[in-house]
C-alpha cells in the first residue's frame, strides 16, 4: 500500500456552491410561514390542472415555498446576497480516545477495508469502494429519516499510523475525518475526529437540533463495538499462531 500526502489544508471538508447556498438558513419566522402558504396554495393550484406547463410551473412553484418554508433555507437568496448574520446547519463534531487490545497493524488494517466497516459501524448502512482512495458511502439516519448518501476520497493516509477522509463536492452531507493510530502499554491508542454538517435544507434547522447529539450516539456506540471486535479478532488471531 502506498503512502501518501496532500499539501494545505487538505483535512476540510469540500462544498460546491450549491452546496454552501443550500446550507443556510436565511428565511426568517414571518417568511417561512408565508412561503407555507404560498407553497400549499400553489401545489393545490396544480392538482386541479391537467397536465400541461402551467401544472408543472404551479407544482415546482409550489415545491420550492414549501422547501422553503420548511427548512428556514432560500438558495437563491443565499446565492445572490452574502449577509453576516447567515446561519449554518450545525455541525456533529465527534472526537474521542480510546486503547483496543490489540496490535496497531491489526487495528488499522481492519479500519482501512473500507467495504468491511458496516460490519460494526451500524450508522454506515453499505460502503461501496471504486478504488483505493474513493468510495460510495450511505448512511443510517434516526427514527424514519431517509438515508445520507455520498462520494467520499481518502486524503491522507500513512501505512499504521493515520488515516484522513472527506466528502466530495456535491455530496448531500459534508463530512471529514481523522484517524490515528499509536503504540501504547497493552494495545494501541487510537484517536478517532470526525465531523458532519448536512446542508439545512436537506433535514431543517429545527431536525438538526434533534439528530445531531442523536448521531453521535450512534457512532460513540459504533466506535465501542469497533473496539471489541478488533479485541477479539486480536485473541482469535494470538491463538491462531
Amino acid at each position: 500500500m502506498h503512502n501518501f500526502k496532500l499539501s494545505g489544508n487538505a483535512f476540510e471538508p469540500r462544498a460546491t456552491k450549491l452546496y454552501e447556498s443550500s446550507n443556510v438558513i436565511n428565511v426568517g419566522k414571518a417568511e417561512r410561514i408565508v412561503s407555507l402558504a404560498a407553497g400549499a396554495f400553489l401545489y393545490a393550484a396544480s392538482a386541479r390542472k391537467k397536465q400541461s406547463l402551467i401544472k408543472a410551473m404551479l407544482r415546482y412553484g409550489g415545491t420550492y415555498f414549501l422547501y422553503r418554508g420548511m427548512s428556514g433555507n432560500c438558495p437563491l437568496k443565499a446565492s445572490i446576497v452574502k449577509e453576516e448574520y447567515q446561519m449554518h446547519a450545525p455541525a456533529v463534531n465527534i472526537r474521542t480516545c480510546f486503547i483496543v487490545r490489540a496490535p496497531r497493524n491489526l487495528v488499522y488494517d481492519s479500519w482501512r477495508k473500507l467495504e468491511r466497516l458496516p460490519r460494526f459501524l451500524k450508522h454506515i448502512k453499505k460502503i461501496k469502494v471504486e478504488d483505493e482512495l474513493h468510495s460510495h458511502w450511505v448512511l443510517s439516519t434516526p427514527g424514519r429519516m431517509p438515508s445520507i448518501e455520498w462520494n467520499a476520497e481518502i486524503i491522507d493516509q500513512d501505512e499504521n499510523r493515520e488515516l484522513s477522509w472527506r466528502s466530495l463536492p456535491g455530496s448531500k452531507i459534508e463530512t471529514a475525518g481523522k484517524i490515528v493510530f499509536a503504540d501504547t502499554t497493552g494495545g494501541t491508542e487510537v484517536t478517532v475526529i470526525i465531523s458532519y454538517r448536512p446542508p439545512a435544507g436537506y433535514i431543517g434547522s429545527a431536525v438538526a437540533s434533534f439528530i445531531n447529539p442523536e448521531l453521535k450516539r450512534m457512532v460513540e456506540e459504533d466506535l465501542s463495538r469497533f473496539k471489541r471486535y478488533i479485541e477479539a479478532k486480536a485473541i482469535e488471531y494470538s491463538h491462531d499462531n
